[in-house]
Protein backbone atom coordinates (compact mmCIF):
# COMPACT_ATOMS: atom_id res chain seq x y z
CA UNK A 1 0.00 0.00 0.00
CA UNK A 2 2.99 2.39 0.89
CA UNK A 3 3.53 2.15 -3.25
CA UNK A 4 0.47 3.23 -4.27
CA UNK A 5 1.26 6.03 -6.31
CA UNK A 6 3.50 4.09 -8.62
CA UNK A 7 0.67 3.43 -10.42
CA UNK A 8 0.58 6.94 -11.84
CA UNK A 9 4.41 7.31 -12.91
CA UNK A 10 3.76 5.14 -16.24
CA UNK A 11 0.67 7.68 -17.41
CA UNK A 12 2.86 10.69 -15.95
CA UNK A 13 5.55 9.57 -18.03
CA UNK A 14 3.27 8.82 -21.22
CA UNK A 15 2.29 12.37 -21.39
CA UNK A 16 5.82 13.85 -20.37
CA UNK A 17 6.96 12.42 -23.45
CA UNK A 18 4.85 12.54 -25.68
CA UNK A 19 4.76 17.02 -24.79
CA UNK A 20 8.64 16.27 -25.44
CA UNK A 21 7.61 14.56 -28.98
CA UNK A 22 5.17 17.35 -30.10
CA UNK A 23 7.41 20.08 -29.03
CA UNK A 24 10.60 18.74 -30.76
CA UNK A 25 8.25 18.03 -33.75
CA UNK A 26 7.19 21.43 -34.11
CA UNK A 27 10.82 22.63 -33.49
CA UNK A 28 12.33 20.13 -36.49
CA UNK A 29 9.12 20.95 -38.54
CA UNK A 30 9.32 24.92 -38.56
CA UNK A 31 13.66 24.74 -39.14
CA UNK A 32 12.72 22.51 -41.89
CA UNK A 33 9.72 24.91 -43.68
CA UNK A 34 11.99 27.69 -43.22
CA UNK A 35 15.47 27.02 -42.86
CA UNK A 36 16.47 28.83 -39.47
CA UNK A 37 14.84 28.20 -35.92
CA UNK A 38 11.89 30.02 -34.81
CA UNK A 39 12.19 33.31 -33.34
CA UNK A 40 10.58 33.67 -30.40
CA UNK A 41 8.68 36.65 -29.18
CA UNK A 42 8.45 38.65 -32.83
CA UNK A 43 6.65 41.59 -32.65
CA UNK A 44 6.57 44.47 -35.17
CA UNK A 45 9.99 46.07 -34.78
CA UNK A 46 11.79 42.45 -35.56
CA UNK A 47 9.90 41.93 -38.76
CA UNK A 48 10.38 45.27 -40.06
CA UNK A 49 13.77 44.70 -39.24
CA UNK A 50 14.19 41.47 -41.17
CA UNK A 51 11.88 42.95 -43.78
CA UNK A 52 14.86 45.92 -44.22
CA UNK A 53 17.40 43.57 -44.13
CA UNK A 54 16.21 41.70 -47.01
CA UNK A 55 15.61 43.91 -48.81
CA UNK A 56 19.70 45.29 -48.52
CA UNK A 57 20.85 42.06 -49.09
CA UNK A 58 18.67 41.27 -52.20
CA UNK A 59 20.13 44.66 -53.53
CA UNK A 60 23.48 43.53 -52.73
CA UNK A 61 23.27 40.61 -54.07
CA UNK A 62 21.63 42.06 -57.60
CA UNK A 63 23.87 42.75 -60.51
CA UNK A 64 24.57 46.95 -60.69
CA UNK A 65 23.24 48.82 -63.64
CA UNK A 66 26.19 50.23 -63.97
CA UNK A 67 28.51 46.81 -65.23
Amino acid sequence: MAMIWLEAVLPLGIIASMLCVMGNAQYFIHKAANGRPKHIGNDVWDVAMERRDKKIVEMLSSPSPCN
